[in-house]
């Protein structure tokens, strides 16, 4: 059986963009920087420079593999260009406390729930 949503919306720039019960985009190509403002603030988060460049990478990510990149794909890139601390799962977490990078993060970069997510 098929989960159904109902309709939800996030306002941007005096635009109702239009998301899924959990927040993610209904329509990719609704995505702006101004939207991942939007939900963040609705979800409590102030987005930080550290926060944008993982939403850079997972956008990035997807644009080039057609898929989000799994947790360890992350992890392996934050500690090349941060440092272990910071570009560990723990680290990551933090970051995005609801549901880590692959929820929250995906959320945020406008990306689709990944495979498995209910």
């Amino acid at each position: 059986m098929k989960k159904t949503t109902t309709p939800h919306s996030i306002k941007v720039d005096g635009r109702e963009i239009a998301t899924d019960s959990e927040g993610y985009l209904v329509d990719l190509a609704d995505w702006s920087e101004e939207f991942a403002q939007a939900l963040a603030r609705q979800e409590g988060l102030a987005l930080t420079d550290a926060h944008w460049e993982v939403i850079r990478f997972l956008r990035a990510y997807y644009h080039e593999h057609a898929v989000q990149p799994q947790v360890r794909v992350m992890i392996r890139h934050f500690t090349k260009v941060w440092d272990a601390e910071r570009g560990s799962n723990h680290h990551l977490h933090d970051l995005f406390p609801r549901g880590g990078p692959q929820k929250q993060g995906n959320r945020l970069a406008g990306l689709l729930r990944t495979k498995g997510e209910h």
